[in-house]
C-alpha cells in the first residue's frame, strides 16, 4: 500500500490547454461527475516519456466507443499529454488521461455540449516490493455492459480496495458471475503452477491490460480460466498494472505464497525491466 495520501496533481490540461492546477475545474452537471459517465488511462512516465502510449491512446478509443462517447483526437490527446508533461517538469510521473459525456441534464441522458477532457499529471508514489491481496465477496460480471472497458464508474473498486485495506492488503482480487478467477480492482493476476504461468482470459470479464499484455509478449503465459481458488493455491503469483509493473504477491488472504517472488515472477519482471530499457512505446 502506498502512503501519506494522495499525490496532488502538478499538472493539469482541461479542454484545450494546461491551466493552473489551483482553479482547473469541470462543470457541476458533468456526466462523468453525475452519473460516471466516461473512460479513463492512467500512464507511467519514465524520464519525461509516457510508456506505451500508442497502446494506451488505443484502448481509451475502445472505451470511448464501448460507451458511446465521440472518440478523441489522437493528435489532440498526445499533444495534451506532451504539454502537462513539460509543465510539470517530473522526469517520472503518474499521468491520467480522462473522457467524459460532458454537461448533461440531471440525469441519465447525454446532453449536447460535448465530452470533456482532463489531462493531469502527479507525482508517481512507489509500492511495496510485494502486494498482500485478499479476495473479495463481490463479483465481476463479465457479461455487464461495462465489461473489458476502462471507465470511470470505480465505485465496486473502490469498496473492494477499501475492504482489502481494512485487512492490511493492498489489493482486492475478483471472481466473476461464474466462480472464477477475474483481476483485481486496478491489476490483472498470474499464477505460477508446476513452472507454468497462467493467467485469466479476457472473457473472465478482466481489464485488457497493457502490462498485461507486455508480459504476455515477453514470457511465456497461458491463458487459462482458472476456479478463484487457484490464487490460493499457485506457487507463486503476481500483479500487473501500469503503475505496479510486475508486483509479486506475497499473501493471500493472510496466507503466504510459498515464494515471492518465484522464479516465474523474476523472469517476467525482468522481462518487463529489459524492455522499459529498449522500447518506451512496444
Amino acid at each position: 500500500m502506498t502512503g501519506g495520501g494522495p499525490a496532488p496533481a502538478v499538472a493539469v490540461w482541461v479542454d484545450g490547454a494546461v491551466v493552473d492546477v489551483a482553479t482547473a475545474s469541470v462543470s457541476a452537471f458533468d456526466h462523468g461527475l453525475t452519473v460516471g459517465d466516461g473512460v479513463f488511462e492512467t500512464l507511467r512516465v519514465y524520464d519525461g516519456t509516457p510508456f506505451a502510449l500508442r497502446r494506451h491512446l488505443e484502448r481509451l478509443a475502445t472505451s470511448a466507443a464501448g460507451l458511446g462517447l465521440q472518440v478523441p483526437d489522437p493528435a489532440v490527446v498526445t499533444g495534451a499529454i506532451h504539454d502537462v508533461v513539460a509543465a510539470a517538469g517530473l522526469a517520472d510521473a503518474r499521468l491520467r488521461v480522462t473522457l467524459t459525456g460532458g454537461p448533461a441534464p440531471l440525469g441519465s441522458g447525454r446532453g449536447s455540449a460535448g465530452s470533456t477532457l482532463v489531462v493531469a499529471v502527479a507525482v508517481l508514489e512507489p509500492f511495496p516490493p510485494t502486494a498482500d491481496v485478499v479476495v473479495v465477496p463481490w463479483p465481476r460480471n463479465e457479461r455487464g455492459a461495462l465489461s473489458g472497458l476502462k471507465t470511470t464508474s470505480y465505485a465496486e473498486n473502490v469498496v473492494a480496495l477499501a475492504r482489502a485495506a481494512a485487512a492490511g492488503a493492498g489489493e482486492a482480487i475478483f471472481g466473476n458471475t461464474v466462480g472464477r478467477l477475474c483481476e483485481g480492482t486496478g491489476t490483472n493476476v498470474f499464477v505460477g503452477v508446476g513452472g507454468r504461468l497462467l493467467t485469466p482470459p479476457l472473457s473472465s470479464g478482466c481489464l485488457a491490460g497493457v502490462t498485461r499484455a507486455v508480459v504476455l509478449e515477453v514470457v511465456e503465459v497461458e491463458e487459462v480460466d482458472l476456479p478463484l481458488g487457484a490464487l490460493a493455491e499457485a506457487d507463486e503469483a503476481f500483479l500487473t498494472s501500469t503503475t505496479r509493473e510486475v508486483q509479486p504477491i506475497g499473501l493471500v488472504d493472510g496466507d503466504p505464497l510459498p515464494a515471492a517472488p518465484g522464479p516465474l515472477t523474476a523472469a517476467a519482471a525482468a522481462a518487463f525491466a529489459d524492455l522499459l530499457r529498449r522500447d518506451l512505446d512496444p
